[in-house]
């Protein structure tokens, strides 16, 4: 596996995938708890050579399984911030989501179970202050970001960015009680004010705002 780093271009590259039952967005914090094989193997690597992985949301089957599996064809790579070893053979990973990605092609299963896949490196979020109509959705999210810190939860890594209009609606998007089939829908939207808007009807419409 070459090593990958964030803000890569367009040309296709290698990329260890790690399927979840869950959607990441960039700028996500992303705790794992890993103890197969091929993964402990996959973090080794990553340290070594500064790697990065790629995070893909399952749609079918399980990532233990090598028969019936389907996953997302988009996905956000990965990188390791942080690991503990709490005891042999189980580690405790802190990541954190950063570029997206599209995997090119199919994707193929090494002996031990590790899926890889050429894949292309998506654009960034435009850097957008968000819409003033957006503005009670920007406060509810500071509103909602200070009711966790009192419940001794910091799902969120700082600096927090309410001026981002991206980071806003990604940050909403990983705590609305939605499906993971909407949740990749709006992880994919290239435009962070439409993924903004459509958190702001979403929220408007349950009553949030």
């Amino acid at each position: 596996m070459a090593e990958v780093t964030a803000g890569r271009g367009p040309a296709p590259f290698e990329l260890a995938l790690f399927p979840l039952q869950s959607v990441l967005f960039p700028g996500a914090l992303l705790p794992l708890k890993v103890f197969e094989a091929r993964y402990l193997d996959l973090v080794g690597r990553c340290l070594r050579e500064r790697a990065f992985f790629g995070v893909v949301c399952l749609r079918q089957g399980s990532d233990v399984s090598r028969d019936g599996v389907r996953f997302e064809r988009e996905g956000v790579l990965a990188r390791i911030d942080a690991v503990d070893a709490e005891q042999a053979g189980i580690l405790q990973l802190r990541c954190t989501g950063t570029q997206r990605f599209a995997i090119d092609g199919q994707a193929r299963q090494q002996n031990d179970g590790l899926w890889l896949a050429d894949v292309t490196g998506r654009p960034d979020d435009e850097v957008l202050v968000p819409e003033d109509a957006l503005r009670p959705t920007v406060k509810a999210l500071a509103n909602a970001i200070g009711a966790l810190r009192t419940q001794g939860s910091t799902p969120f890594i700082e600096p927090y960015r309410f001026d981002d209009a991206g980071w806003v609606a990604n940050r909403w998007c990983e705590i609305l009680p939605i499906s993971l089939a909407a949740k990749q829908r709006l992880m994919v939207l290239p435009e962070p004010q439409l993924r903004l808007r459509l958190v702001d009807e979403y929220l408007r419409g349950q009553g949030v705002v």
